[in-house]
């Protein structure tokens, strides 16, 4: 192998893996505010789905200083997000955004994943 090969595929090893959970820029814009009115910059926003709710599955968003083995990164204009591997496949392609309007206010998740969701809402299969 020559040094130049060598050089990628230590590259390749070091490069973090990435989830398919997309942030608009709004639900972005207001993590990152969050972050900063904690004066906290040393974490990230973690997304998760743990068993519950009525309809089997309910996620999980928070911040987190920890990284779990296997997370998977995403980088949303200086914001990262971390998903662990047994969360991702039930939101890959999920799109996280913020809504702040007179009827509701916080982050709404539109995952195509989800077969169906609890008449509350708060949970999904």
């Amino acid at each position: 192998m020559t040094t130049a090969e060598q050089a990628a595929a230590a590259q390749a090893e070091t490069a973090e893996e990435t989830h398919g959970v997309t942030l608009t820029d709004a639900a972005a814009s207001k993590a990152k505010a969050l972050l900063e009115q904690e004066g906290r910059d040393d974490m990230h926003l973690r997304i998760a789905v743990q068993p519950g709710g009525c309809a089997g599955l309910r996620y999980q968003l928070f911040f987190d200083e920890r990284t779990l083995d296997g997370d998977l990164f995403r980088d949303f204009d200086g914001l990262r997000v971390a998903v662990d591997r047994m969360s991702a496949p039930y939101v890959s392609s999920a799109v996280i955004d913020f809504v702040d309007s007179i009827e509701k206010q916080g982050f709404t998740i539109d995952n195509p994943n989800a077969t169906g969701s609890c008449a509350c809402g708060d949970s999904f299969h």
